[in-house]
């Protein structure tokens, strides 16, 4: 007994102290938070503007979850703000104390191509004012390399290259998988090309489904070699991409040197040589770290050249899926997107609304609300102007309607007007189990839908009329908003997906431009000087104690980045499927009718998700619920 009482003080006396342990760290952490700040921009030494982009190129990063970061669950891939780093690119070009600008790829992940080439605009700019641009990488995907292409000098590491894959790849089809399961998928949808529902019903593309895809990727790999070969016409481009096992033969198996061959690098080196080269005109750094060179931070310098956020032009960016309720930056959530747009529309003098828009879609309810809220916008006076990122398709067009005007790229992925709805039963998968389902009805809607016993034909039928509706409706917005008749729109809706010259071409579209000449034309419209035209960010302030923890949580992720052509090819696409079994899960739990474009996620770069438990582990989950 005396042992039980003593084992038993023992153990209060642990859990007491573990429990004072964890209040002492909550309330310094709670501390730290309230009192910390973000570090004041730090002034910049001479050197080199570093973009060391360990990560993927976005519209507006996505919010971390803090629970993630104290657990170390969440995305270890950064996201970089797209206009942060043409920002510090446009101030570096003028900047004496900016001597070069280095570009190291090694761990760049992508962007989509319409982001890719307002960098490589910008790069450009910096060659222009006669300072050199020096990009290395160990491989260079398609997406480092479109960056890479706008270099002064670009180096690869011996024991690497550059591998061009072009657009196009397989996606992943579970009607299989659906059978074995026992699974029935009620599918409602209007559009001959609306494909997102494909997986689901089909063991794989559609002839239509295959022709709208094939068509696409065909423009965007057109638009992607001309971007590529007008930045550096000296390589060989057609050549390498088409017949990569010849130029690789006639480099005995080296593709380092077969990509020097072809002009598409100029250099072979690797990390530290590349750094001496730098550091021959950065200066040496600081610390004289051999293979070094005396470096600007991007994240200090864009910070310390962030535009005042001041102006009369309100900017609203709506990046990532549409989905119904609140969330932070990098979700298109309709009620935080709304209030925030309501919110300034009464607090701001605002003379123009300029939409940048970077979604393939999501719930037409949120996309609805986002699209009033823009029309109170018009309603009181102010002009629209829409600006297209990578993609704006499905809901992300919807929303744009109400523009006066719309600027797209030739690279942006738009249209898909389409409308679809899906959901399963799993009558089937208990049946397997030796579990049926009995029950009494009042009316033919009685307990539906009822994912354990099946839906009613007047269930399916009501579903599938609602989805017409939504159609029309959306066909509607769009001839009104393109003055056109529905019968036109809706030759040209049926959830096709355009490439943004196409949807130039068929009226989608007014003009081409970037997120600037949106800008500009909203100031013309509201009769203010384009030259003097301020934006106002309309955007979630960020949270304070996530980017303490992301600011305590950091850490160079360049290491773990694979650096051969095997496994660096391997993760990307391991990153794609994930991307893929996530985009299902959320379409399953998410909003049940959607205006959403699936193959255009896959002309971007993968957004940042928690993927530690693999491939098989989140299929399982999947179809857990």
């Amino acid at each position: 007994m005396a042992f039980v009482k003593a084992a038993w003080r023992i153990l209060v006396a642990i859990k007491d102290g573990l429990v004072l342990l964890f209040l002492l760290m909550f309330f310094g952490l709670l501390y730290a938070a309230l009192s910390w700040s973000p570090k004041p921009a730090r002034a910049v030494s001479s050197g080199a503007l570093l973009l060391k982009l360990d990560g993927t190129i976005v519209e507006q990063p996505a919010e971390a979850d803090p629970f993630s970061l104290l657990s170390g669950s969440g995305s270890q891939m950064r996201e970089y703000r797209l206009s942060d780093i043409v920002a510090a690119l446009d101030a570096a070009k003028d900047d004496a104390k900016v001597k070069a600008v280095v570009l190291n790829l090694n761990g760049f992940m992508g962007g989509g191509q319409v982001a890719l080439a307002r960098v490589g605009k910008a790069l450009d700019a910096v060659r222009a004012a006669k300072k050199p641009v020096f990009a290395y990488a160990t491989i260079y995907s398609d997406d480092s390399y479109q960056l890479a292409a706008h270099a002064s000098e670009s180096w690869v590491d011996p024991l690497g290259g550059v591998a061009i894959m072009g657009r196009g790849g397989s996606g992943l089809y579970y009607k299989g998988l659906i059978d074995k399961l026992g699974v029935n998928t009620h599918v409602y949808r209007v559009g001959t090309y609306k494909s997102f529902v494909e997986p689901f019903i089909r063991s794989g593309q559609s002839p239509e489904a295959r022709q709208a895809n094939q068509a696409l990727a065909d423009a965007l790999w057109q638009q992607w070699q001309e971007d590529v070969t007008k930045a550096r016409p000296r390589a060989r481009l057609a050549t390498y991409a088409s017949n990569p096992v010849d130029a690789a033969t006639a480099a005995g198996g080296n593709l380092a040197k077969a990509a020097l061959a072809a002009g598409l690098i100029d250099r072979l080196g690797d990390e530290a040589a590349f750094g001496k080269r730098v550091a021959q005109v950065a200066g040496e750094p600081s610390d004289e770290r051999a293979g070094d060179f005396a470096a600007i931070d991007l994240r200090s310098y864009a910070k310390a050249h962030q535009p005042a956020n001041n102006g009369q032009i309100g900017l609203l960016t709506v990046a990532g899926d549409i989905v119904d309720g609140e969330g932070g930056p990098g979700s298109a959530a309709g009620d935080t997107i709304s209030a925030l747009l309501y919110k300034a529309l009464a607090e701001k003098d605002l003379k123009a609304l300029v939409v940048r828009v970077d979604s393939p879609g999501g719930s037409v309810m949120a996309s609805e609300k986002i699209r009033s809220a823009i029309m109170e916008a018009r309603q009181q006076g102010l002009p629209v102007v829409v600006s297209m990122g990578n993609v704006a398709a499905s809901g992300g067009y919807w929303i744009s309607t109400p523009a006066n005007m719309i600027f797209a790229e030739p690279d942006t992925i738009t249209g898909s007007i389409g409308v679809f709805g899906i959901l399963p039963s799993f009558e089937g998968t208990l049946a397997k189990m030796g579990i049926t389902t009995d029950g009494v009805r009042t009316t033919p809607l009685s307990g539906q839908p009822d994912l354990a016993g099946g839906t009613t034909p007047e269930f399916d039928r009501i579903m599938q009329m609602g989805v017409e509706d939504i159609y029309r409706r959306f066909v509607g917005l769009v001839a009104e908003a393109r003055n056109k008749s529905p019968q036109q729109i809706d030759a040209i809706a049926q959830g096709r997906v355009w490439d943004g010259g196409t949807a130039r071409q068929i009226g989608l579209v007014d003009r081409f431009g970037g997120l600037d000449e949106a800008i500009a034309e909203a100031a013309r419209l509201a009769k203010i000087d384009p030259k003097a035209a301020r934006t106002y960010r309309i955007e979630k302030e960020p949270d304070r104690f996530v980017e303490f923890l992301q600011s305590m949580t950091e850490r160079d992720e360049d290491a773990d980045a694979p650096r051969d052509m095997l496994s660096r090819q391997a993760m990307i696409q391991r990153r794609w499927a994930m991307q893929a079994i996530a985009d299902v899960r959320a379409l399953v739990s998410g909003a049940g009718v959607r205006a959403d474009c699936l193959e255009c996620r896959s002309f971007g770069a993968p957004r940042g998700m928690a993927d530690e438990r693999g491939l098989m582990g989140l299929l399982t989950a999947l179809w857990r619920g």
